[in-house]
């Protein structure tokens, strides 16, 4: 390994050591072109010119072998990280390391030279990494001009004239140590106004500013030239929405930070120099209970001096020590039959959001016969405010419950249901812990946070924290199909990945879809699960509508719980769903350019360039779901069909009807009893073999192969029943024939092998590394076949190349 350029301080680093407990650190300014240092050296660092901020590797927690590569203030307490590469995705503490290449790229790698995450920087002469005083890492190049910088790419912290834009989004890990986003952001919504939203794996609503008002009866105005937020060292936040305020201890000279935390609150902390701890100076919501998403389905907050998380009556807790779990129902969730329901009463306690119905003036006997009439309703809301005012609510989500509120919730609960179980809400509950921590600790350890306007120190404490595999598990499928009208969209912050809108997951009704399509008049598409329509909603949006086949009920929710759970720029949205009888629809992003398999054969063909892209993104988003996603996923059905191009013909994957879970090499990660489309699927189908990811692999290089060729190859393929063996296979006949030409060196097969209608417009080096991948991919033994990340890390490697005309 490369040493580091160092520039020694030793009366400083003497100091250090006597001052911490923590190992000597032989700090280094920069990183120059070529030097590199791992995990393992764990007294290597880079520090800013005054060493507020280091640069380096740290652990999730203190025992773990799993480390994170970020910056963090060196002389807070906890080691306060304010950045970090990649959230999701740790490396080893064994050999890991972080290298500025030779060619401009600083490469975060994993211990078996897996690169994690890596800056965009290859074609730019870049000469160093160097950490600025205002904790930005910056690459420069030999005449000092930032050519990247970790300002552009903020996790869930903004320092002191970081500027945050339309492209960027804040958002907290999930839990302390997590791998995964949480659910909470924030972010400039479409309308340029700063807001926060709650985006869960059931539901997603706004909750900052107050959703009930307009922007400018929030005070802001969505009227800008430039959308852009900041604060200075003064303390003084600016946004162009109008949004301003100054903290309590504004003046120079303090350290500060902006985080929005795993309680979904933002806030503003100043450290105390003296006791290298924090204390909060503002913060967004004073009432805890205002967050979306604090308590969990079916829950309600209820906040005296700190949030406390109960069950309403009828319903009990599903995890004690994990409250965004929410509550479950005592009793079948299906009440249809009007004469066997009663209602109970909870007194000035409201469900935000979600209404089935909202109006005014209605009478409270009207309102109960709306509700009760209504098979999707769970409860109604009944507001006395000088009038009458009714909601009934398909889904109880965002509970609270304050005296002030002028109305009550009414729960539809059996009629048998005992009366301990549906008596009067108990005000004592749990204290909502779930994520009640302002912290990012470097180290894992109890923090203490001192309140400026009350001057009382609350420790935050993380009993029993979740350890990874618990993590696995939040939120695992029982929740998705308990309530079938209850499926949302997470937000997953991938960085690159594309941003969640705010607009609410939702369901749509049968005729609300038939306006949107005119009677279901534009077909886009026709495959075995059902046709796919074009529509605009009522917003303006277009959109896709699938209708299923009425047989396909297994279909339809595998599409809900798994596309409901991810979120990818090479990954088709879903914006919800309608479910009447046995009417089955999916209400997803209308992608502009059709699928993949439209332009295979057309006349106005892909050019090389964006043939390349196509691969390359979908890999990507196999890469995702293979290897990133919460649970793995096996998408089982990856053909020319379900790739859609956009309007730049980026590629998203669609059609989830097949895809699997697979619980990160557990024994539920094989499957053995579904089935893919004829040509694209690997021979372990055939074998009744184990079902992995290499599936997926098999069925991607069917696909490079047939872009390449600019033809369909599945035709290549017999009927199962008559090819037991490859020699029968013209696809197996193509792969020993390129192996061959390939072996023996000769070129002149490239021109012959790439689609005659390009007339020789592509990179021969690209084409080569397509062919290659293709024909590994399609290999016989599937443990011959690459994974989906080695093949993405592949194709960058040659992104970057100018196209050759041969």
């Amino acid at each position: 390994m490369k040493s580091l350029k160092l520039y020694y301080l030793f009366p400083f680093l003497v100091f250090s050591f006597l001052v911490s407990s923590f190992p000597l650190i032989t700090s280094s300014r920069i990183l120059l072109k070529g030097d590199s240092f791992s995990v393992k050296d764990d007294s290597h660092f880079i520090t800013s010119p005054q060493k507020t901020f280091t640069c380096g590797f740290y652990p999730i927690e203190s025992t773990s072998n799993a480390y994170y590569f970020g910056i963090w203030y060196t002389n807070s307490r906890d080691k306060t990280v304010v950045w970090n590469a990649k959230q999701d995705r740790p490396v080893n503490l064994k050999g890991s390391k972080l290298t500025l290449r030779k060619n401009g790229a600083l490469v975060l790698t994993d211990v078996d030279d897996t690169i994690v995450w890596q800056t965009n920087t290859t074609s730019f002469d870049v000469e160093k990494a160097e950490v600025l005083e205002t904790g930005n890492l910056v690459l420069k190049n030999p005449k000092g001009d930032v050519l990247w910088q970790s300002f552009d790419l903020p996790t869930d912290t903004l320092l002191p004239d970081q500027r945050f834009t339309k492209n960027h989004r804040l958002v907290p890990p999930l839990r302390k140590g997590s791998l995964s986003p949480g659910y909470f952001s924030l972010y400039f919504d479409n309308d340029n106004v700063l807001r926060m939203i709650y985006n869960g794996p059931l539901v997603s609503s706004i909750y900052w500013p107050n959703r009930e008002r307009s922007a400018p009866q929030n005070g802001r105005t969505s009227q800008v030239d430039t959308v852009v937020a900041h604060f200075d060292g003064m303390g003084r936040f600016f946004s162009s929405d109008m949004l301003q305020f100054n903290v309590s201890d504004m003046g120079l000279g303090i350290l500060r930070r902006l985080t929005i935390d795993t309680d979904g609150n933002l806030r503003m902390y100043s450290l105390d120099n003296l006791t290298g701890l924090w204390k909060m100076s503002w913060q967004a919501i004073a009432q805890p209970c205002a967050v979306h998403g604090m308590c969990g389905r079916f829950s309600i907050c209820t906040y005296v001096s700190k949030p406390k998380c109960t069950c309403p009556p009828g319903y009990e807790i599903v995890n004690g020590s994990d409250w965004s779990r929410g509550c479950r129902p005592m009793f079948r969730s299906s009440l249809e039959s009007k004469q066997h329901v009663k209602f109970v009463e909870i007194p000035n306690a409201d469900y935000w959001g979600f209404d089935l119905n909202a109006t005014t003036p209605l009478s409270f006997e009207s309102c109960r016969a709306l509700c009760l009439d209504d098979p999707r309703c769970r409860a109604f809301v009944y507001r006395l405010t000088g009038v009458g005012s009714c909601y009934t609510k398909g889904i109880l989500f965002n509970g609270y419950r304050s005296p002030s509120f002028p109305g009550s919730v009414f729960l539809k609960l059996p009629m048998n249901l005992s009366a301990s179980e549906s008596g009067h809400l108990m005000l004592e509950g749990t204290d909502a812990k779930c994520g009640l921590s302002p912290e990012n600790s470097l180290f894992g350890s109890l923090s203490m946070y001192v309140l400026d306007f009350k001057k009382v120190k609350w420790i935050y404490l993380y009993v029993f924290c979740f350890t990874l595999g618990g993590i696995e598990i939040l939120f695992f499928v029982l929740g998705w199909w308990a309530l079938f009208s209850k499926h949302g969209i997470p937000a997953s912050i991938e960085y690159g990945y594309k941003m969640v809108s705010s607009t609410q997951f939702r369901r749509f009704t049968y005729t609300e879809l038939k306006k949107a399509t005119k009677n279901f008049k534009v077909e886009l598409g026709r495959g075995g699960s059902g046709a796919v329509y074009k529509g605009v909603l009522a917003d303006g949006r277009a959109v896709a509508v699938k209708k299923l086949a009425n047989e396909l009920q297994e279909e339809f929710w595998a599409e809900m719980t798994t596309i409901g759970r991810i979120n990818h720029m090479h990954l088709v949205r879903m914006w919800g769903f309608c479910s009447e009888g046995r009417r089955q629809l999916l209400v997803y992003e209308y992608v502009e350019n059709s699928s993949l398999d439209r332009h295979l054969s057309r006349a106005d063909i892909l050019e090389w360039k964006q043939r390349f892209a196509v691969a390359l993104g979908t890999a990507k988003g196999l890469a995702y779901l293979h290897h990133e996603c919460l649970e793995w996923v096996i998408h089982c059905d990856v053909k020319p069909e379900n790739i859609l191009l956009d309007s730049e013909f980026e590629p998203k994957i669609a059609d989830f009807g097949l895809a699997k879970l697979s619980q990160r090499g557990g024994p539920g990660s094989d499957f053995s009893k579904i089935r893919g489309t004829k040509g694209y699927m690997a021979p372990e189908w055939a074998l009744n073999q184990p079902i992995t990811a290499k599936v997926d692999v098999y069925a991607f290089g069917i696909v490079i192969l047939e872009m390449i060729k600019g033809s369909r190859l599945s035709s290549w393929v017999v009927d199962d029943s008559e090819c037991d063996h490859e020699q029968d296979s013209q696809l197996g006949k193509f792969v020993r024939m390129v192996k061959r030409k390939i072996q023996s060196g000769e070129d002149s097969w490239v021109e012959k092998l790439v689609d005659q209608r390009l007339e020789g417009k592509f990179s021969k080096n690209q084409a080569v590394t397509l062919i290659e991948i293709g024909i590994s991919c399609v290999e016989q033994d599937r443990n011959k076949r690459p994974t989906m990340a080695s093949v993405v890390q592949t194709l960058l490697d040659c992104e970057d190349e100018t196209t050759q005309i041969t």
